[in-house]
C-alpha cells in the first residue's frame, strides 16, 4: 500500500494517484477536484516560492464575505437545502439565510467565487422554479455593486485632492 501525502490545500491525507497533477516537476495529490483546480488557479499561494512560504503553509486563511439579495425569500426547505450544499463544500465557513438575503462566509484559499458560483447554479436546478437564474443573478448582482462602491470610493479621493 502506497504511503498517503499531503493535499496542499486542505491538509488532507490522500493516496497519492488520487487527483493527481504535476506541477513544476514535482507531483501532487488532492482530496479532491475543488481543491486540484484551486491550486492549479494559484499554486504559490499554497507551495510558496523557493526560500518563501505560502500563505497557506503559514497557517494563513483568507476569509471572504458574500452578501446577496435574490428576488423573492426562499422557504425555510429551500434555504435548508442551500445551506446544506453550500456548507458541503470545502472552504465554506457558514451560510446564513435571511428571506431574500444570502450571506456566505468563505476561506478564498480553499474555494473560489466561480466554484461557489457553481455550486450555487446546481442548487437552484435541485430547487426548480426559476432558482438557478436568481441565484446566478444574485452573484452577479454583488459583484457589479462592490466594482461600483469602489469606484464611487476612488472617485471621492479624486474629489478630496483637489
Amino acid at each position: 500500500m502506497e504511503e498517503l501525502v499531503k493535499d496542499p490545500v486542505c491538509g488532507m491525507q490522500v493516496e497519492p494517484q488520487m487527483y493527481a497533477t504535476e506541477y513544476q516537476q514535482l507531483r501532487y495529490a488532492f482530496c479532491s477536484a475543488q481543491c486540484r483546480d484551486r491550486f492549479l488557479a494559484n499554486p504559490h499561494l499554497f507551495i510558496g516560492f523557493p526560500g518563501q512560504k505560502a500563505p497557506k503553509q503559514e497557517g494563513l486563511e483568507v476569509l471572504k464575505q458574500r452578501r446577496m439579495h435574490v428576488a423573492r425569500s426562499l422557504t425555510p426547505s429551500q434555504a435548508d437545502s442551500l445551506i446544506g450544499a453550500l456548507q458541503a463544500m470545502m472552504g465554506i465557513k457558514s451560510v446564513a439565510v435571511d428571506g431574500d438575503k444570502i450571506e456566505i462566509t468563505y476561506d478564498l484559499l480553499q474555494a473560489t467565487a466561480e466554484q461557489i458560483e457553481t455550486k450555487m447554479a446546481e442548487i437552484g436546478i435541485q430547487l426548480g422554479e426559476g432558482w438557478t437564474e436568481q441565484l446566478c443573478r444574485a452573484f452577479v448582482h454583488y459583484a457589479e455593486e462592490l466594482e461600483v462602491g469602489s469606484l464611487e470610493v476612488h472617485n471621492e479621493k479624486n474629489f478630496h485632492q483637489h
